[in-house]
């Protein structure tokens, strides 16, 4: 039985990284640090690695509350401590009186002094107080580099891990039937559309499924997976709790808060 058939067909590149880190750990008897991983990322090292005996797995974005963790891979004789994960967390200092910073403008900053998604976790807003973590090893060029976000200039306060905003994920659920698990179909139930309205916001790459952008109307949607629409906000896919007489899925879904 192939290990593939578990998961999507984009998700293998992934799974093959999962596998060379796991052997890489066996074979040098050394621990394995990874970028920082998406919720779906990490349920797929988990079902890869978690039972296994010769390679223990522990995963840490900055707080308990974290959605992207750094993953440490390391031998049996070892134990992950905080430090290990080698995380920097800052708060942004902007003048807060004169400009805003949103989600999306400091992925943009990051994105613009070409730092990549995999190097830095969560960014963190609560009112006008704004905070991210990075890896270590990158700390230093964005220290150097992020002087600005959008027209606003900024200053990067180092800061420690208790110090950081508390995020909550809380989702509104509702239940629904659909007549398949397609993503158009899953996308028009969720967010009160036609088909013919979720179809090109896919087709135009609107649409993330478990954080990467598919532009696939037909690929099958699961249970637990995560959506985004640009505009519309962010859901998941709770539970599919069989069917009707009619051969309707009854869905259970969370549109977050």
């Amino acid at each position: 039985m192939s290990i593939y058939q578990h998961y999507r067909p984009e998700e293998h590149e992934f799974v093959d990284r999962v596998l060379n880190w796991k052997s890489e750990v066996t074979e040098r008897y050394s621990p394995k640090l990874t970028e920082f991983l998406d919720p779906r990322e990490q349920e797929i090292i988990k079902t890869i690695v978690g039972n296994d005996t010769d390679v223990r797995l522990s995963l840490w974005g900055g707080s308990s509350f974290s959605e992207r963790k750094r993953a440490i891979l390391y031998p049996d004789y070892l134990e992950a401590k905080t430090q290990d994960f080698q995380l920097v967390c800052y708060d942004i200092d902007y003048p807060s009186k004169f400009s805003s910073i949103e989600h999306r403008d400091v992925l943009g900053a990051l994105m613009n002094i070409g730092v990549k998604r995999g190097k830095y976790g969560d960014i963190l807003i609560s009112g006008d107080n704004v905070q991210f973590i990075c890896a270590a090893e990158i700390a230093g060029f964005i220290e150097l580099n992020l002087t600005k976000i959008g027209r606003t200039g900024v200053k990067l306060l180092p800061i420690e891990e208790n110090q950081l905003i508390e995020a909550k994920t809380e989702y509104d659920e509702r239940n629904g039937t659909v007549s398949s698990l397609r993503l158009d179909v899953i996308v028009a139930e969720i967010y009160n559309l036609s088909r013919a309205k979720a179809s090109p916001f896919i087709q135009q790459g609107r649409v993330k499924l478990n954080h990467k952008v598919t532009e696939q109307v037909a690929a099958e949607v699961m249970e637990g997976d995560e959506l985004s629409v640009r505009g519309l906000g962010r859901s998941k896919l709770i539970a599919i709790e069989g069917t009707t007489k009619k051969e309707k899925w009854r869905i259970r879904y969370g549109i977050l808060k």
